[in-house]
């Protein structure tokens, strides 16, 4: 099977290029803006402990932490060499090259500040954040897949897809499998648990645990990148960075409803 080999540019305006992967993103940011903004009106923390205006500002610095960090850790961790000698390709994020790792610390940082300095309840919004975070993932793969990148390994499964620059074999569309996993399956779960009374901090860990579960599964059908391949033997840059997200999300879930069940007792 082909890759339907879609063009990465959505719409072109004379001199400018609207890509697919932009868009992407922008469909992740907005579907992420209004479905926090739902929950908090359904919990009660709208206009009370969260002001429209302080909403507007933390979101834009959740923005600026997710493009900032994970282009940076994608650079660092990923392609370091490249980028060393390419510096100013550093800014093409239309091309592709985003690590979720760093848009996931990225934000959390930038998050973390921002309640800090406005006085806002950081872990009840994170909590609501995480229960939608997994709507980005998914449209961030389908970005991968529409640019061609982040194929998987080669295979012979009747749906294995032959993609340019990757060779004449077949290969996993494990951007598809990702999307599935680390987007679709993961939302459905932690948005069907949102109204449970759970310690602020839960929702934050059981995506952490969740997101580490789905990734080390897809990274068996993904090809590694290029530039590092496997490391200590089969293992991925992909899975040892999601195994202190799923030993810490583990532990915080543990440490969390123990608290919880000694208060309750």
């Amino acid at each position: 099977m082909m890759w339907p080999a879609i063009d990465p540019v959505a719409l072109q305006l004379g001199p400018l290029a609207i890509h697919w992967y932009g868009l992407m993103y922008i469909a992740g940011f907005s579907a992420t803006w209004y479905l926090v903004r739902l929950q908090l009106q359904q919990s009660g923390l709208w206009q009370t402990r969260v002001p429209e205006q302080a909403y507007e500002g933390l979101f834009t610095a959740l923005i600026l932490g997710v493009v900032l960090g994970g282009r940076i850790w994608y650079t660092l961790f990923y392609n370091f060499d490249y980028y060393l000698h390419h510096p100013i390709e550093v800014l093409y994020v239309w091309q592709g090259g985003m690590s979720f790792h760093g848009g996931l610390i990225g934000p959390i940082i930038a998050g973390w500040w921002y309640c800090r300095k406005h006085d806002l309840p950081f872990l009840q919004l994170a909590d609501r954040f995480f229960t939608v975070a997994p709507l980005g993932l998914m449209f961030g793969r389908i970005g991968n897949f529409i640019n061609g990148e982040l194929w998987g390994r080669v295979t012979d499964v009747p749906w294995g897809m032959i993609f340019p620059g990757a060779g004449p074999e077949p290969r996993h569309p494990s951007q598809l499998y990702e999307m599935t996993l680390e987007g679709i399956v993961l939302f459905l779960l932690l948005w069907s648990l949102r109204g449970r009374d759970w310690p602020p901090g839960a929702r934050v860990a059981l995506f952490l645990t969740g997101y580490a579960i789905a990734r080390i599964i897809c990274e068996q059908f993904r090809q590694p990148d290029a530039q590092l391949g496997f490391l200590f033997g089969s293992l991925t840059m992909g899975m040892l960075q999601s195994l202190p997200m799923l030993i810490a999300g583990v532990v915080w879930l543990a440490i969390l409803f123990r608290k919880q069940n000694s208060a309750g007792a």
